[in-house]
């Protein structure tokens, strides 16, 4: 058995020694709404002057309070290396008397997205990204289409407009969703089906909001058994028609498994990093329509969702 040297052997250690090491960075919290202990998001910040560029994370997990926003920041880390600044969100969650679903989930990220203006920190309010996971990427589409959004809809009239969005195996079809797994977390976020609640679904189902007034991009393994990529297909496939820029990318095999996408060393990361700083380089010297954060500082919001 070939060991290698000791230097190989630390540098083969090394992604594994800084994802822990990011997963255990919360950043700093921030209150976006009231006094619901899932009002929260952390902020990581490079080093240097700014404005930074923004990216916000939206953590999936069937829309319930199995998971937490603490699962993006190995995302986070890389990202703030790349020299990022990156808002990453908690919202309320069905389960836990958290008061998640509709329309709850939805009010929580659109206010914490729309609290960007209102941080005391460098940021670039005209390079906002929205990037989400599973469930998150469902809410990331949403998010990205708040603009074409009646008056009285959750989350109409957003303070904060995204210039792109990336949706990692999301769930981005609620109808088509419930349909083929009716009374499914789809059925419980929503409060019934497309057929019981229509007014919901086209307030809330990404594909029913197309065309997005930002760019996407779709990145879904073809072998996804918890969200097919024909969640992804059809998504792109309605924006594309309708006018929209939609990138999909697909991965084959192991390398596109559901969980991949949230981390730093997989092929769905890579091309996702890959995207957003061909999108930088082309933005670099345009930010003319954007603003900079300068808002009064907050106190230090404490944790517990």
């Amino acid at each position: 058995m070939i060991r290698g040297t000791r230097s190989e052997r630390i540098q083969r250690q090394m992604p594994s020694t800084r994802l822990l090491l990011d997963f255990l960075t919360p950043g700093r919290s921030h209150r976006y709404g009231g006094d619901h202990r899932c009002q929260r998001a952390e902020l990581h910040l490079p080093p240097g002057g700014g404005p930074f560029p923004v990216l916000v994370t939206i953590h999936g997990g069937s829309w319930t309070t199995g998971v937490s926003k603490a699962v993006m920041r190995g995302l986070a880390g890389d990202l703030v290396r790349r020299g990022y600044a990156v808002w990453n969100i908690e919202y309320r969650r069905m389960g836990r008397g958290q008061g998640g679903g509709w329309p709850a989930t939805f009010t929580d990220v659109a206010a914490a997205i729309d609290h960007l203006d209102r941080v005391a920190a460098p940021l670039d309010l005209g390079r906002v990204t929205l990037f989400g996971h599973s469930a998150g990427g469902h809410l990331a589409l949403w998010a990205a289409s708040r603009g074409a959004l009646g008056d009285g809809a959750p989350g109409a009239h957003p303070r904060i407009e995204p210039v792109a969005a990336v949706s990692a195996a999301g769930v981005n079809d609620l109808a088509q969703t419930y349909r083929e797994a009716p009374g499914g977390a789809v059925g419980s976020l929503m409060g019934g089906g497309p057929d019981e609640v229509p007014e919901r679904y086209a307030a809330a189902d990404p594909i029913a909001l197309v065309p997005p007034a930002a760019s996407v991009l779709l990145v879904h393994g073809t072998g996804d058994v918890t969200v097919s990529v024909r969640r992804s297909r059809n998504y792109a496939q309605a924006a594309r028609a309708a006018g929209a820029s939609v990138e999909l990318i697909e991965i084959a095999g192991d390398a596109g498994r559901h969980r991949s996408h949230i981390l730093p060393a997989s092929a769905s990361w890579a091309a996702v990093a890959g995207w957003l700083e061909a999108r930088r380089d082309a933005t670099r010297g345009d930010r003319g329509a954007g603003s900079t954060a300068v808002g009064a500082r907050e106190p230090r919001a404490e944790e517990g969702c």
